[in-house]
């Protein structure tokens, strides 16, 4: 048997109790992971309510990604052996000290990445690394401005734009906050609770505006910021934390030459699961070069999850956080 924490009845947090479950058995092409760290993402918050748009059936775990070794493989399995390392994507499932992955849904980890980390790469680097890469185009020298900037999403915004040479203009509710967003990295940064938003994007970008614009944030402040989008800029839509989705006046969108570029990370890695698997393999490698840190904000037993999960909800968290098994 091993430990999971289980959503057996939609609600928030503190509905999620921790069992006992079945210790799993690969399938031919399944590998059994030993989990040693489980990373969770805002949705987790929607999912256990049932307010996200993928629809579990009960009893689930959530926690989308995970990191661990290699516990057992399946008959048909090839590239990978019993102790390897490795990190997966398993859209939920992910907060139980044993899981069943598919072997082709796994990335080998280097020694020198650690669980914690690792956990912490593939849903928010992997969406950030997708949107500006293949939807962005974003360029060497361009102005990018990341809304919801300290959170987990906003953090991989900040790094990998400064890896991929964008100026990166940090937007945040608080002056904590972007001091956090500078310590990683960013180049100027907003407070959107005491400035003008628009205006403070057209003074930094020095009238201009924005080449791109990142928003996992949605809410009051998506219009400010698409009015501060510069002409032939792209604004992402990444999500919608705030919890509202704005309704934009299309007449800015004409006026500027500018896109709206939706980002759907979750289709995106099962239509193109070789770009998926190239961006995965990049990502792993500037973390163990050091180029990309993801910040923990805090490590909690598998018991402690809805505390965790509560710390999400309630905008409490800087970068990840991450369950330790």
């Amino acid at each position: 048997m091993a430990k999971a924490i289980l959503c057996k009845e939609f609600g928030p947090p503190d509905t999620l109790v921790v069992e006992d479950v079945p210790t799993p058995e690969p399938g031919a092409d399944d590998i059994v992971v030993s989990v040693k760290a489980a990373a969770l993402n805002f949705f987790d918050t929607l999912i256990i309510q049932d307010k996200y748009q993928f629809k579990p059936e009960r009893p689930f775990s959530p926690g989308a990604e995970l990191a661990g070794i290699v516990k057992k493989i399946g008959s048909a399995v090839h590239g990978l052996a019993v102790g390897d390392r490795v990190m997966a994507y398993t859209v939920w499932g992910a907060c139980r000290e044993e899981v069943c992955v598919a072997a082709d849904q796994v990335v080998r980890l280097p020694d020198t990445v650690e669980f914690a980390a690792a956990a912490g790469l593939t849903v928010t680097y992997g969406t950030t690394i997708h949107a500006l890469a293949d939807r962005a185009k974003l360029k060497i020298g361009e102005n990018m401005v990341v809304l919801g900037a300290s959170g987990g999403v906003g953090q991989s915004a900040i790094e990998l734009g400064k890896i991929m040479g964008a100026r990166v203009i940090a937007a945040a509710s608080s002056d904590d906050k972007l001091d956090f967003c500078r310590e990683i990295g960013a180049d100027e940064v907003i407070n959107y609770t005491s400035e003008n938003l628009k205006e403070r994007i057209k003074e930094l970008t020095y009238g201009k505006g924005a080449d791109v614009v990142y928003d996992p944030v949605g809410g009051d402040f998506a219009e400010q910021a698409l009015r501060a989008t510069g002409w032939e800029g792209r604004y992402l839509v990444i999500g919608f934390a705030a919890g509202e989705i704005p309704k934009i006046p299309l007449n800015l969108v004409l006026l500027k030459g500018c896109q709206m570029v939706g980002v759907f990370w979750g289709d995106f890695l099962k239509r193109s699961p070789e770009r998926h698997t190239q961006h995965m393999e990049q990502l792993v490698s500037w973390c163990a070069e050091g180029r990309i840190a993801p910040h923990v904000h805090k490590a909690y037993r598998l018991d402690q999850t809805a505390d965790a999960l509560n710390a999400l909800a309630n905008r409490e968290v800087r970068g990840k956080v991450v369950i330790e098994m």
